[in-house]
């Protein structure tokens, strides 16, 4: 089970236990509660914890947890009706409506109700976290000379300089800012390209992220479509010639959703496509660090060969660490890097420095190769789980494409797009919970999707039986939905 899933049990029997005691009386201690619950100390201070900022209990240092005194009735909620006038309204006859979506994004980041296998996640599920490495390192950044200090708004020179050498190149430190993490990079990038109501090409189908991203700041994003090699350079070229676009959004290696990597004699094409026609590339290399142990060589990123600065490189070391430890990097040459860089100072002056020290202490330790070195074998295992196991179990659904890296596998239904949210329904009523495909298109999707992740899974047990829980969803659907 996981931690999550015991602290809300535990949180909750105590939540109904509360009445015993009268305002003011002690609940029973940390180690009752541990040896009666059958949990961890850490259970028992994260469910104590959640219950106090509840408003339900009060701690007292030394002394233990208390129950609270009653809480004064909250006062009568005001009216916002009229917000719902004002966040519908243009400001003027020039400006562009803007769509702020997250259902796409939150999917993956809401965690569901216990017991539900999280076959939707977005990220590396905790036994594959260097939970240990990240501890130490933090414990060593909190005590370098001035880590508590400003850092410079670009980034610690050491990180940058490191984020360089990862990228490869002719790229240097100058040449990249430190971001809160990936999406925060392509949120800049994104505002730093493109006016509201200016076209972007993005790949069909694409992060549902960063299609948020682009809505929520008023961009108009246009589909591109793939096939198994990639974005196809033939449309890319049609579709900056019919839109005018300036922007152009990919995930080269590892494409999320799809597990796609951009054919060799695709990729100068697509950087020279942007190139006539004067616009940008931002490539989300978001995957690199989740490389199966089997996949070979990796291609180098786009930004590797890129002289003219047509690509804007997106790098981040949270898909490969922890949801929290959120530290990314943007590389651009050329102008644009300053337009990057007023706009991050802009929306947050910058990264914490303290989380910055820590992400160099753990890139710099000798496990930081043996955890990327654990995760290859670990991905590339449950891959080939879940690849056999949908193979066996779900034959109906279509296996697009057997990935090399990354996290998650993209399956087609075989029944028309309108059959997606049946599924998806029904999965979650069979305690298993999937990403729907359809946020991961900005059209009509040409057929329904589910996208499944077997990196936020413990192994290939637990896979197995999501599988299985899957196919029982699959079974209650009427004929006309299957």
């Amino acid at each position: 089970m996981h931690e999550r899933s015991s602290v809300a049990e535990l949180a909750k029997s105590l939540r109904g236990e509360l009445d015993r005691y009268s305002p003011g009386g002690k609940l029973p201690s940390s180690r009752t509660l541990v040896e009666r619950f059958r949990v961890s100390p850490v259970t028992v201070s994260r469910a104590i914890a959640q219950l106090a900022a509840e408003g339900l209990v009060v701690t007292r240092p030394g002394a233990g947890a208390f129950r609270a005194e009653a809480r004064t009735p909250l006062p009568d909620p005001g009216d916002t009706s009229w917000q719902e006038v004002t966040l519908s309204s243009d400001s003027g006859p020039e400006a562009v409506p803007r769509t702020v979506d997250a259902s796409g994004v939150l999917v993956t980041l809401s965690a569901p109700p216990p017991g539900v296998i999280e076959f939707n996640g977005g990220y590396l599920h905790p036994s594959l976290q260097p939970e240990r490495a990240m501890a130490a390192a933090l414990a060593r950044a909190g005590r370098r000379p001035g880590a508590w200090d400003r850092p410079p708004t670009c980034g610690l020179a050491e990180l940058r300089a490191w984020f360089a050498r990862e990228i490869g190149g002719t790229l240097t430190g100058p040449d990249v800012l430190v971001t809160a993490g990936g999406q925060s990079a392509l949120a800049t990038a994104l505002r730093a390209l493109a006016p509201p109501g200016a076209p972007v090409l993005v790949e069909s189908p694409t992060y549902p992220g960063m299609l948020a991203v682009a809505r929520a700041t008023g961009l108009r994003p246009v589909p591109v479509p793939m096939d198994a090699d990639g974005v196809r350079p033939d449309l890319l070229e049609a579709a900056f010639r019919a839109t005018g676009a300036k922007v152009f959004v990919c995930q080269p290696l590892f494409q999320n959703p799809t597990g796609v990597v951009l054919a060799p004699e695709r990729r100068e094409r697509v950087v020279r496509a942007a190139r006539k026609a004067g616009a940008f590339v931002v490539e989300d290399d978001f995957a690199r660090h989740l490389v199966h142990h089997d996949a070979g060589p990796l291609p180098e990123p786009l930004a590797a060969h890129d002289p003219d600065g047509v690509v804007i490189h997106v790098r981040s070391l949270t898909k490969a660490t922890s949801p929290s430890l959120r530290v990314g990097a943007l590389a651009a040459r050329g102008p644009v890097r300053e337009r990057l860089r007023a706009i991050q100072v802009v929306d947050s002056f910058f990264v914490p420095r303290p989380l910055q020290e820590a992400a160099l202490e753990l890139v710099g330790a000798p496990s930081w190769d043996r955890h990327l070195r654990a995760v290859s074998a670990e991905l590339g295992s449950r891959r080939t789980a879940v690849t056999a196991a949908v193979r066996t179990r779900l034959p109906e659904l279509t296996l697009t494409h057997v990935p090399s890296g990354g996290g998650s596998v993209w399956l087609r239904l075989p029944g028309p797009a309108a059959d997606e949210p049946a599924l998806v329904s029904a999965a979650l009523r069979a305690g298993v919970a999937v990403a729907p495909g359809s946020p991961y298109h900005c059209a009509e999707p040409p057929a329904g999707h589910i996208r499944l992740s077997y990196a936020a899974l413990s192994g290939p047990a637990e896979i197995a039986e999501g599988v299985r829980r899957l196919r029982a969803a699959w079974d209650e659907l009427p004929p006309s939905g299957r």
